[in-house]
């Protein structure tokens, strides 16, 4: 198993698909057993929170993050797992994954953005993705260091080690992992198993992918 660090971070960058999204049960409600009955009530007029509700329970419910700014976002981070994309989890269960900068956010959004774009046959479109800033703190398993045995877990192309060993870290109790970033040289990146450590969730700016015939993306901040 790799070594734990006590990992202070604050700022962390994760791009997601830009949106305002709306104040949430979540955010509202403290206690899981009223949770549980608000979701119930809300659920039989509001299509959007049934839905909501039914991919939540892929999490036990000690781990929901209630009672906070963003509650809803934060957990659909991990109800809504996408094996491809995702270095460090698997079609389970998905994770925090963000950056140490902007810049290496960007280089990793785009990346999979741009190979998602290749398999359907598109060159000419645009995305608009907005920026949250999280802070960590607690013990992470550290894999940053050049070791052969780390090599598997930053590989370019296929995430099947990386996958294997968040499953055994997972199962083991463990907050998560800080690592490399592959896509930005210099900066590092982390993935959070646990949606109460993703802490002081908040939006920052949104920003423009813009893909005209080419594989490389322009990147431009909006107003």
């Amino acid at each position: 198993m790799p070594p734990v660090c006590e990992l202070t971070l604050r700022d962390a960058c994760r791009l997601l698909p830009c949106a305002n999204p709306a104040r949430g049960v979540l955010e509202a409600v403290a206690a899981p057993e009223d949770l549980v009955l608000m979701l119930e009530l809300e659920s039989w007029t509001n299509d959007r929170v049934s839905a909501e509700a039914g991919t939540l329970y892929r999490l036990p419910a000690q781990e929901w993050v209630r009672n906070r700014p963003l509650a809803d976002l934060i957990n659909a981070a991990f109800c809504y797992p996408a094996a491809e994309s995702g270095r460090f989890n698997g079609v389970e269960r998905s994770a925090w994954h963000a950056a140490t900068s902007v810049t290496a956010a960007h280089a990793e959004a785009v990346y999979f953005r741009a190979a998602e774009l290749a398999e359907i046959g598109v060159s000419d479109t645009r995305v608009e993705m907005r920026l949250y800033l999280a802070d960590f703190r607690g013990a992470f398993h550290d894999i940053r260091a050049g070791l052969p045995g780390h090599a598997p877990y930053h590989d370019p192309i296929s995430h099947r080690a990386s996958q294997r060993l968040a499953r055994q870290l997972l199962a083991g109790g463990s907050n998560g992992v800080i690592y490399r970033s592959v896509r930005h040289p210099g900066a590092e990146c982390v993935a959070c198993f646990r949606p109460g450590l993703v802490a002081n969730v908040r939006a920052g700016a949104c920003y423009e992918y813009r893909w005209a015939g080419r594989c490389t993306a322009r990147i431009r901040r909006l107003g």
